[in-house]
């Protein structure tokens, strides 16, 4: 049965499951998210956790298998492609290419996707490593290093199965202000895309601030910005997150929010804007990484989903089709439960909420 999409949803996704040679070096032989996902254990009374994976399972996303199921399931229900985070350091140095490396070769899944620059150092504090040195630095060369990361990324922009906006591919900066040449690095890039036979590029900035930040982001170039509003609890709901905070220090427990309290704060008024688009965000719970100096959003129902969906497609339904975007944190982000794939407990039923407000069948 084929269906119709009303609104472009688009998912991040982790490509951490598999082994690396550096998680190796950090942590232990062999690790991987699961490996902090395995381990967790409920840390307050009523605490969901540990999370097992159902449909999926305990994947290795070196399996071509596995790639396509996720594609799949995806598809089926409703998502229209994955944004791909994605690591370069400079001079470079990259980790975790290999499952997108394979999916781009291979031509399979064939599923639409993009890419996210993770433009940040990775430190080991909270992750395992009693350090707040950072493990890998990013760094921003200069103009030889932009366009050698052109250069690799550019096979992506030519695949046929890459995302667009305006017949531009969807490229996300995920630390914008951390770039010290962030205009000449997109104007650059531009070029680049154009003189590769591309149209440009379609820049989206992400930003958790966007009161603070839009103007100057779009100062800067980009042609749309990814508000996400995971954490506006803290200044909206300030006496909740106060004796989240009081319970934290007195009890040694996680920072728990509930769920149905927060989540009415995960979209304002400014994504009506065209240029802005929302975050939908189903869940949170860091403790798997970081125990109990995790933030936890608790209760994290898919019914109260349902209501933080609705609100999300309200402020983009009269959007055209082609700007009519969301992106869900996230696909598969198990440690910090946050995540749309099957588990023991709610198997699809976020799934389900998301094919409720977008497939037209």
């Amino acid at each position: 049965m084929n269906t119709i999409n009303k609104a472009r949803v688009i998912a991040f996704y982790l490509p951490q499951f598999h082994p690396i040679p550096e998680n190796d070096e950090w942590w232990m032989k062999g690790f991987t998210e699961w490996t902090n996902v395995g381990k967790a254990r409920s840390l307050f009374p009523g605490h969901y956790q540990p999370k097992v994976p159902a449909d999926l399972g305990y994947y290795d996303l070196r399996v071509p298998e596995t790639r396509q199921a996720q594609a799949d399931m995806a598809r089926e229900y409703g998502i229209e492609g994955f944004c791909y985070w994605h690591y370069w350091f400079g001079n470079g140095k990259r980790l975790l290419e290999r499952p997108f490396n394979e999916v781009l070769a291979s031509g399979k899944p064939d599923f639409p996707f993009c890419l996210a620059w993770a433009n940040e150092s990775w430190k080991g504090f909270f992750h395992g490593v009693k350090t707040k040195q950072a493990l890998i630095t990013q760094l921003y060369p200069g103009e030889d290093d932009y366009i050698a990361h052109f250069e690799t990324v550019l096979p992506a922009f030519k695949d046929p199965r890459y995302i667009t906006v305006d017949d531009k591919p969807v490229f996300m900066i995920y630390q914008p202000f951390q770039h010290p040449q962030i205009k000449e690095f997109m104007a650059l890039w531009q070029k680049l895309a154009m003189n590769n036979g591309l149209k440009g590029i379609f820049f989206i900035g992400q930003t958790y601030h966007l009161t603070e930040e839009r103007a100057e982001l779009m100062d800067m170039g980009f042609d749309a910005i990814n508000v996400t509003r995971l954490f506006d609890f803290e200044k909206k709901a300030k006496f909740l997150y106060k004796c989240a905070k009081w319970r934290h220090r007195i009890f040694r427990c996680p920072k728990i929010m509930e769920y149905k309290k927060v989540s009415r704060f995960f979209v304002g008024d400014e994504e009506y804007a065209p240029e802005i688009i929302p975050t939908i965000i189903p869940n949170w719970d860091h403790s798997p990484r970081s125990l109990n100096k995790a933030l936890v959003l608790n209760h994290a129902e898919p019914a109260y989903f349902d209501r933080h969906v609705k609100d999300v497609m309200a402020r983009i339904e009269n959007k055209p089709l082609e700007h009519r975007l969301a992106f869900v944190k996230s696909w598969n982000e198990w440690g910090e439960g946050n995540y749309l794939e099957p588990d023991l407990h709610y198997g699809k039923r976020y799934l389900e909420v998301i094919k409720k407000y977008i497939s037209i069948v």
